[in-house]
């Protein structure tokens, strides 16, 4: 396969083919994130990724997944994404899901009835930056989006019969909006009630709007201990059914793991304990692995 610059993808692809059907992202303004300042966003030649998926055949006797990067490629076209999808279907008839990013506006840009089809042909799963469901939050980080359009786009995913897959990260609200951060965000996810739901710690990048925040001291880091406060809260306010529920993530500075709403006490239970004092939180070093 042909690759341009840094790869990134969720954790549940760690097994799949990934193929560049986008270069970067087209948003690439979020204040937290560093991953794609290097790229000038746009859509890869069809050509180009039906001969990536051509060589990812000779290659591979076996394929189960594959992923659509880079940041956002549900913004191609439904008439192209249906012909990849097709032609993933015909060189890779044991391939059991295609997965993408998925940026709210991109979603929306979709009707039902597009992603029904691409769920048919094969687009098994998506997976949305949530962020934080505070709209105060959005605009700081300037996600160019609103919670009320998060949800839109949550509920659109799920109404085609597509997996859906959010990504929240604790501390974006620092210091000072850490409990608006944790009310909000599961609000949010109350009204889409995901499949999927991760959450994970934030880290900060040299060469990003955020960094430069902290050291002109308009953004204050939460410590280990108060972002396990602010989990606990997030976690008291979900009320969600069959969810699972993962803050496994290097970047966590505590592992919890179950289904919501069934392990909710349990997971509560687990983060009281690493409330206590002298718990042994991971160093940050191990955070960027």
């Amino acid at each position: 396969m042909h690759y341009e610059g840094a790869l990134y993808r969720p954790p549940s692809e760690a097994r799949s083919i990934i193929i560049q059907a986008t270069i970067g992202c087209a948003h690439n303004k979020c204040t937290f994130c560093s991953m794609y300042k290097d790229k000038k966003f746009r859509i890869r030649n069809l050509e180009d990724i039906l001969a990536d998926l051509h060589l990812a055949r000779k290659q591979y006797k076996r394929v189960k997944r594959i992923f659509l990067a880079d940041g956002n490629a549900l913004i191609i076209k439904k008439e192209i994404l249906k012909y990849i999808l097709k032609e993933i279907k015909q060189l890779f008839p044991e391939c059991e899901r295609v997965g993408v990013y998925g940026a709210p506006k991109d979603i929306l840009r979709k009707n039902v009835g597009d992603l029904k089809e691409l769920n048919q042909l094969g687009l098994k799963i998506i997976y949305l930056g949530l962020e934080s469901g505070s709209d105060k939050i959005l605009n700081r980080i300037k996600k160019d989006v609103t919670p009320d359009e998060m949800v839109k786009a949550g509920n659109k995913v799920m109404d085609a019969g597509i997996k859906l897959s959010v990504t929240v990260i604790s501390g974006l609200g620092g210091k000072k909006h850490w409990k608006e951060h944790a009310l909000e965000s599961a609000k949010v996810l109350n009204k889409i009630n995901p499949d999927y739901l991760g959450l994970l710690t934030l880290l900060i990048q040299d060469n990003t709007d955020l960094n430069k925040e902290i050291k002109d001291n308009k953004f204050e880091l939460l410590s280990p201990k108060e972002v396990l406060l602010e989990t606990k809260t997030f976690i008291e306010n979900l009320e969600l059914t069959n969810c699972i529920f993962r803050s496994n993530h290097p970047s966590n500075y505590v592992s919890l793991v179950g289904n919501l709403s069934d392990d909710k006490n349990l997971l509560l239970e687990e983060i009281n304990i690493a409330l206590k004092e002298n718990f042994d939180y991971k160093d940050e070093l191990y955070r960027r692995l």
